[in-house]
């Protein structure tokens, strides 16, 4: 049945006789506050509305195709396969036809099964770790292919930064004693106000490094899909220049948001530590709680004002604000103070150093370094890419393990638990960490990863698909100096031939 309140328009859209290709037989309308979109079987097409929001703009004809360009072109970015053309629509006495002379235009795009949408696997339970780390690894290549110049890196500066958060605490005061509590309200507007005063340096730095970007700006798990086992970006922020030239850490808040609301800190961990690999953007991590706690408050925001609508029933409101409050909840404690605190592994090549540190990084929601990574950015050797011998000489490990100390220490002093996943073979590495640490009053522990040789060249033999390049004749050239004392009082040793989950839960049990 076509629904006869709707648009003219929108009733011929819903007949089969409309399109030029077989639909399904009953054709879905999909209502936003901005756009109707058509499921037809194959094919969608999503209609922009005649509308004026301010912060968007689809009021005129030549004001929604450029847009339906606009977002065609922004998408196929990440999406070509997804996004297919744009369409003009034709007027034909009290009917409408695909065709020219257009009245109006829609985007076509390729139909793909909501149950691929990560949100919908999220529910089912079936977004899994090893799936994050994909993702992470498709939005940070994303990123970093994404355009920038002068003109983008304006919008970063602190000013318009602020004043998109500081309108959200103006628009929510009358929330305040339902959804939101008055200490939530305040703690989350200290934090920015604080964060804008104390960080000023931190976010030009943003800029001037080039982190301020053409990104997605709307990428939340709804707006990313599994299709064809592709990992598929889509639906990006077309309308507004503010919303999409931003930050890269602002692109992915929306990410970590989605997973801390619901208690999935692992995930989020996972995700986080794969994408920072990826882009040696560590220092970025400064910037995420800012950006983390604006996206909590927005989704908070937009659903608290259905609270105010006469044309809401009563149900509907109290599920908006049971919902309101768990993201007014995030915004707050995402942003307070933590104590931070070092992991070191320590082993041979082999010995299982990463599968253990991804394992504590699983359960104490931590960020992963590795050594390997941070010595390929260090040289500008990309990450898939197997170093020549210039790449492990002892001046280029010194670099390494400083380096990796810094970004530890840098992470820490964030609120960070961070795991340095390094062979840390000789004590005076080791002992450079407890030193530092010591100073910040950073606690420390070792892991020691430990398995017997014949296992250990077996997996280095069988070793695929990693950034790490060590060999077996690497390896038969690696000595494990003795520990200390002082170190034997940090250290656990943990035997890799045996399940891993049990024995890290024992550490993080004993040092919570």
């Amino acid at each position: 049945m076509v629904d006869p309140s709707l648009l003219p328009l929108i009733q011929s859209m819903q007949r089969p006789e409309f399109y030029p290709h077989p639909v399904a037989e009953t054709i879905r309308l999909v209502q936003t506050h901005v756009s109707w979109v058509l499921l037809t079987g194959d094919y969608a097409y999503k209609v922009k509305k005649p509308v004026n929001f301010g912060f968007l703009d689809y009021s005129s004809l030549e004001k929604r195709h450029h847009f339906c360009q606009e977002e065609l072109r922004l998408n196929r970015r990440t999406a070509p396969d997804l996004y297919l053309e744009v369409v003009a629509i034709a007027q034909q006495g009290d009917d409408y036809t695909l065709g020219e002379p257009a009245v109006e235009y829609a985007v076509k795009m390729r139909q793909f099964p909501q149950g691929c949408l990560l949100s919908q696997l999220f529910e089912r339970g079936e977004l899994t770790e090893a799936l994050m780390r994909r993702l992470a690894q498709v939005v940070a290549d994303f990123h970093q292919q994404a355009e920038t110049s002068d003109y983008i890196r304006s919008f970063g500066e602190t000013s318009q930064i602020r004043q998109s958060i500081d309108e959200n605490y103006d628009q929510t005061v009358d929330f305040i004693g339902g959804p939101q509590t008055q200490e939530q309200f305040d703690g989350t507007q200290a934090f920015s106000d604080r964060f804008f005063i104390e960080q000023q340096d931190l976010l030009q730095q943003r800029r001037y490094q080039g982190w301020i970007r053409a990104c997605h700006g709307d990428l939340h798990l709804n707006n990313i899909c599994l299709w064809d086992d592709r990992l598929v970006l889509f639906d990006c922020i077309e309308f507004n220049e503010p919303f999409r030239y931003v930050d890269v850490m602002f692109d992915i808040a929306y990410i970590v948001m989605d997973m801390w609301v619901e208690g999935r800190q692992d995930l989020s961990a996972a995700f986080l530590s794969e994408y920072v690999e990826r882009t040696g953007d560590w220092q970025g991590l400064a910037v995420l709680p800012l950006y983390v706690s604006r996206q909590s408050y927005v989704r908070a925001k937009v659903t608290s004002f259905l609270l105010g609508d006469p044309s809401v029933d009563e149900a509907t409101k109290q599920q908006a604000s049971q919902k309101a409050a768990k993201y007014y909840r995030l915004a707050y404690d995402y942003v307070k103070s933590r104590a931070g605190r070092l992991v070191i592994m320590a082993g041979l090549s082999g010995s299982g150093k990463s599968t253990v540190a991804r394992e504590v990084t699983r359960q104490l929601g931590a960020i992963q370094i590795r050594s390997d990574a941070v010595r390929k950015h260090l040289a500008g050797v990309p990450l898939e890419e197997r170093g020549d011998d210039s790449l492990y000489t002892p001046e280029m490990s010194q670099k390494t393990y400083d380096r990796l100390l810094e970004l530890g220490l840098e992470l820490t002093q964030m609120g960070y638990t961070v795991v340095l996943d390094a062979k840390y073979d000789r004590q005076i590495q080791r002992q450079a960490v407890l030193d530092r640490a010591g100073k910040q009053g950073v606690p420390v522990d070792i892991l020691h990863c430990q398995a017997p040789l014949p296992v250990l060249k077996q997996r280095l033999q069988k070793r695929q698909g990693d950034i790490a390049d060590a060999t077996v004749a690497v390896l038969e050239r690696q000595v494990m100096e003795e520990f200390t004392g002082a170190e034997r009082s940090r250290l656990t040793a943990i035997d890799t031939t045996q399940p891993l989950t049990s024995q890290v839960a024992a550490i993080v049990g004993d040092k919570d």
